[in-house]
């Protein structure tokens, strides 16, 4: 049972209105984001109409507002938009759509200036406007907006979409919209394309910066975000239309044979049931690298629409043999018939233990989990294993401890060996605590076979590192 001082609703309300009140104006005082927050709910308890008016003067103070917001002052900003946000929809909209409709662009429209003045390193300030344009379409189904008028208004958004806050206007837009706006917006947008800016005299030209190409002008810059938002509008809108044809015309066929266009365009395709031009459009794109995951699932799906299980089988081998990836594997043994599937288990675990890179293996064989081959793994490749990928092998040592524990202790000192050599002093505690757990598995190793025993291998750290006087005073 709670005590009668712990801090919570039930407990204040024994304090009466009257304590609460002095209790408040005690503690907002010198305090402005609590004095606001104050307002705030005093403005809502008078109406719907008194709410609005005191959201619209904060949102006009926010607009004109030029101080560089930093850290510190960040989370404020953040609660600060995330009340005035919390009352345009839960306070003004169920009494008054339209005032919330038009206090939510209101809203939209501070994030440019926001985003100039601070940095949104946790991106809780984008999430916060991105969470507002998916909240804009049950506004305008309520406030019954004509379609020409939303469009109007969504390509104003795009044109200041200056860090990407819009960029999911047109899909959380389109059943407001409906068929006849999606058809306007089109229109706005290809007029737009096909009406050429005239290019300032060279007197008005203004010096921005310099890039690859040379110096860099405004208009130069203005014309390039003109050129992004047509494009991806079309793109959009075409998503919206169900029109993958349109969807791939927005693309140049050089760029098309990007992985991840292609994969976009496969998608699309896929889901208008055109398999076989999914799978051209994968296909010809140029893989320097390990192909995406989305690019191979996109690829796995087209093969099986096309009934062509044999190849997605192939596929499905190749996608692990290449990356050791787990998933295509564990699809692929799933597809074959009983005991052929111990028989290519079996296989898989010899190509791990082949791979050239000795760190993946482990890992791979850690997770599957095949432990026996990890420490076989360990056993016979054990100095190819690299110390810096300390979120692997750090894991896998783990793994291996109970069952394998020379093996652990092989991998805890490559760990160790690779820290002290390369003077990473950030890591020698965690090199001080896995010598610890290499003392404790000693108890459990009766033979080392060609591996130095552990008090001999304590004896060569001190040997090779005497100087690391910070990492032996975190040893125990």
């Amino acid at each position: 049972m709670a005590s009668r001082t712990t801090l919570n609703a039930k407990n204040l309300e024994t304090l009466g209105a009257a304590a609460l009140a002095d209790l408040l104006i005690e503690v907002s005082s010198g305090n402005a984001a609590a004095k606001r927050r104050l307002r705030l709910a005093l403005a809502g308890g008078q109406g719907p109409k008194e709410a609005a008016a005191e959201v619209r003067k904060r949102l006009i103070t926010l607009a004109k507002s030029r101080a560089r917001v930093g850290w510190r002052q960040r989370k404020t900003l953040t609660d600060d938009l995330t009340a005035q946000r919390r009352a345009i929809l839960d306070q003004i909209a169920p009494n008054d759509a339209v005032e919330a409709f038009d206090l939510a662009w209101q809203f939209l429209s501070l994030a440019n200036g926001i985003f100039d003045r601070c940095e949104d390193s946790s991106g809780a300030l984008m999430t916060l406007f991105r969470e507002t344009v998916a909240q804009l379409a049950p506004l305008a189904e309520a406030v019954e907006i004509p379609p020409d008028r939303l469009a109007d208004r969504i390509l104003d958004a795009l044109l200041a979409n200056g860090y990407g806050q819009y960029d999911d206007l047109i899909a959380n837009l389109t059943q407001s919209l409906g068929a006849e706006g999606l058809a306007h917006l089109k229109a706005l947008v290809q007029s737009m394309a096909d009406r050429v800016e005239p290019v300032p005299p060279r007197s008005e030209w203004q010096k921005v910066g310099v890039g690859l190409g040379g110096t860099v002008y405004a208009h130069q810059l203005e014309e390039r975000h003109r050129r992004r938002v047509i494009d991806k509008a079309l793109k959009d809108i075409a998503d919206a239309t169900g029109d993958v044809d349109a969807f791939i015309a927005g693309y140049a066929p050089l760029a098309r044979k990007l992985p991840v266009v292609a994969t976009e365009i496969a998608t699309r395709l896929l889901s208008a049931g055109r398999a076989a031009e999914a799978l051209e459009a994968l296909d010809a794109a140029s893989l320097d690298a390990r192909p995406s995951d989305d690019w191979q699932d996109a690829r796995l799906a087209a093969l099986e629409a096309l009934n062509r299980p044999e190849e997605a089988q192939a596929f499905r081998w190749q996608s692990f043999s290449r990356a050791l990836a787990i998933p295509p594997l564990r699809a692929y043994l799933k597809r074959l018939p009983d005991f052929d599937d111990v028989e290519a288990e079996e296989r898989a675990m010899a190509h791990a233990l082949a791979y050239p890179n000795t760190t993946l293996a482990l890992w791979f064989l850690t997770q599957w989990p095949a432990l026996s081959h990890a420490a076989t793994l360990v056993q016979t490749r054990g100095e190819e294993l690299d110390g810096d990928h300390y979120e692997i092998l750090a894991p896998a040592a783990e793994a291996l401890a109970d069952r394998y524990p020379l093996s652990a202790v092989l991998v805890l000192r490559c760990l160790i060996d690779f820290t002290l050599a390369k003077g990473r002093a950030s890591r020698y505690a965690h090199a001080a605590r896995h010598l610890a757990e290499c003392a404790r598995l000693d108890t459990m190793i009766g033979d080392y076979g060609e591996a130095l025993p552990h008090t001999t291998y304590l004896a060569h750290l001190h040997r090779e590192h005497p100087r690391k006087t910070s990492f032996w005073a975190e040893v125990v």
